[in-house]
């Protein structure tokens, strides 16, 4: 496997892409391995937060196979699975035959103003090459009085549990992506991504500055996860 460095983070949209092409086939199954059993977990707790109803619209950005946008369908609510991995919605085509899944760049999605009740985003922000575009395109297709969710990997709040936590990351998670992965190479990158990713209150300002109000946030497993959560004031 080749050395991650800096430039490993300054990916092309399109090479993002590819990597996410590479890896879809064993996505699902590589996330559940890769965090012990924890995605199934967090995938509920983005659930309860999202609160989707019967016939609202319900945005899931960076959404892949769709298995983030499963437990929204079943709440009856209108769901648009969207990434801009080609290879990924594919797979989830294949799966979910009856669901809208859409192409769209996070920072130039592929709607127009105030349509959806919620939007949503999980494990794909520190993807994205332009966060605070993302998070304005977020708003801009958000109805007044909707809200937001994302859940994103985070740092850990107990500073000798965080310790080990980047230790895994650098050192056992790309051995154990080796074993399970179509594309080990991906995980590489993505735990450096994790490792550089913004704290809990640094993504909250975030939020804040592109337009959010009532941002607030909720750690998971300790703060490996969190689950950052806004409204658009009406």
């Amino acid at each position: 496997m080749g050395t991650v460095t800096r430039a490993s983070l300054d990916k092309q949209p399109h090479e993002v892409a590819s990597m996410f092409d590479g890896v879809a086939e064993r996505y699902d199954l590589t996330n559940d391995v890769l965090s012990l059993g924890q995605a199934r977990l967090w995938r509920k707790e983005v659930a309860k937060a999202v609160d989707a109803r019967p016939a609202q619209k319900v945005l899931d950005l960076a959404a892949g196979t769709a298995t983030s946008s499963l437990p929204f369908t079943r709440t009856g609510a209108y769901v648009v699975p969207c990434d801009f991995s080609l290879g990924m919605l594919q797979v989830g085509k294949q799966r979910h035959t009856w669901m809208p899944f859409t192409a769209g760049d996070a920072t130039r999605l592929p709607f127009k103003d105030d349509v959806f009740d919620a939007v949503t985003i999980s494990f794909g922000l520190r993807n994205v090459q332009d966060t605070d575009a993302a998070l304005r395109e977020l708003y801009r297709v958000t109805k007044p009085g909707g809200r937001v969710v994302i859940c994103e990997f985070s740092h850990p709040t107990w500073a000798p549990f965080r310790t080990v936590y980047t230790e895994y990351l650098m050192r056992a998670l790309p051995p154990a992506a080796r074993a399970v992965s179509s594309n080990p190479d991906a995980y590489a990158y993505l735990a450096e991504s994790i490792r550089d990713w913004p704290d809990q209150p640094g993504l909250a300002e975030r939020l804040r500055t592109a337009g959010w109000s009532k941002v607030a946030w909720r750690n998971l497993t300790g703060g490996v996860v969190a689950l950052h959560r806004g409204f658009k004031t009406s």
